[in-house]
């Protein structure tokens, strides 16, 4: 089989990203898959930049297993956070009844997170503020250093000020800018990054409110035609949310999934002009899209546990994305370069 180079592009959900962890590993498994462009946002970012600063260690497997190896390393970071064992009792308990339901979620540490961030800021705790996202990127096994090797990465962040995507890319993708990327502000200060654009030093927010993650940096004419979506936020479900809870959950997931629909939205109609053959001397790339994906699984989990994982929840996302990877490359892996393998226009029917 002839190498097939392809672009990651990354989505943002907190600790829900280590399915993109399992994801990625089962994808590094396969020598005859070159990984040429990622774009990240939030969590992607994260593994975004694990994967980048890995695979620019060396060709083969030294690259591979450097990637590995930072992966392993951010993931065992997020893992010291656990569930409250409480909550974890009185759900083990079947059935349970939908007022106890509403009860613990009342009673679990993300409620009483949510609940906190609606009170405090994270300006309130003045000098004693750190953001830990800084101490694990620069502690990598194979940290970022700018490196002109390796796939070419691209991580967006939301500037605050003015509401609009950024995309650094190249030598602007520090540590700081990865930050920015995983910067939700109900947890961390905004970081700030001076503008070569702008000529000023402007704020930022999490990359995942305005674009999760964006593509448009992928279609460049050096880089291949095929996007491989790795899809952390379901797209549909089936079932009216009904609690406070539910709800919640499903807002957050329409929210940072309509960045990634409008861009698919654009795609599909650039698709349908080169089916038309309306864009005859125009150097309009027509992308590939390819999507790895886990609807069933995702849709099982409470957007709360983006932030406070419950036990065992890591690994069962890592095995959930190997597992959904396997089978992309088991039932897809022949479209790459030829077709698409997700069809857009029925998405959007």
């Amino acid at each position: 089989m002839a190498v097939k180079r392809i672009n990651l592009a990354l989505q943002g959900g907190g600790a829900h990203g280590a399915f993109a962890w399992g994801a990625i590993e089962r994808l590094l498994q396969d020598d005859e898959i070159e990984i040429a462009g990622i774009s990240g946002a939030s969590a992607g970012a994260l593994n975004g930049a694990a994967l980048a600063a890995g695979l620019a260690c060396g060709p083969g497997r030294r690259g591979r297993d450097a990637a590995l190896e930072n992966l392993d390393y951010i993931w065992s970071q997020v893992s010291q956070i656990s569930d409250n064992r409480v909550v974890r009792w009185i759900h083990s308990m079947f059935p349970v009844p939908r007022g106890l339901q509403r009860l613990t979620e009342l009673m679990s540490p993300i409620a009483w997170m949510e609940g906190l961030t609606r009170i405090f800021s994270p300006y309130d705790s003045g000098p004693f503020y750190t953001n830990p996202l800084g101490a694990i990127l620069r502690e990598m096994p194979h940290p970022l250093t700018g490196q002109d090797r390796g796939p070419r990465l691209f991580v967006s962040a939301t500037n605050v000020r003015t509401g609009r995507i950024r995309v650094f890319g190249g030598a602007e993708v520090t540590v700081d800018a990865v930050m920015a990327s995983a910067c939700l502000p109900a947890l961390f200060r905004a970081v700030e990054i001076d503008d070569p654009s702008t000529g000023r030093r402007e704020a930022y927010w999490d990359g995942g409110y305005s674009g999760n993650p964006a593509l448009f940096p992928l279609f460049t004419p050096d880089l291949p035609r095929d996007v491989v979506i790795v899809n952390i936020n379901p797209m549909l479900r089936d079932t009216v949310p009904h609690t406070p809870g539910e709800i919640q959950d499903r807002v957050n997931e329409i929210s940072f999934n309509a960045s990634l629909l409008r861009e698919l939205r654009a795609i599909n109609f650039v698709k349908t002009l080169h089916r038309e053959n309306r864009l005859t001397g125009r150097p309009m790339k027509n992308v590939l899209i390819h999507m790895i994906m886990d609807d069933f699984t995702m849709t099982s989990l409470g957007a709360g546990t983006k932030i406070v994982p419950a036990p065992g929840l890591l690994d069962e996302l890592r095995e959930a994305g190997a597992a959904a990877a396997d089978r992309f490359m088991q039932y897809h892996a022949a479209n790459l370069g030829e077709r698409d393998s997700v069809n857009l226009s029925a998405l959007f029917s």
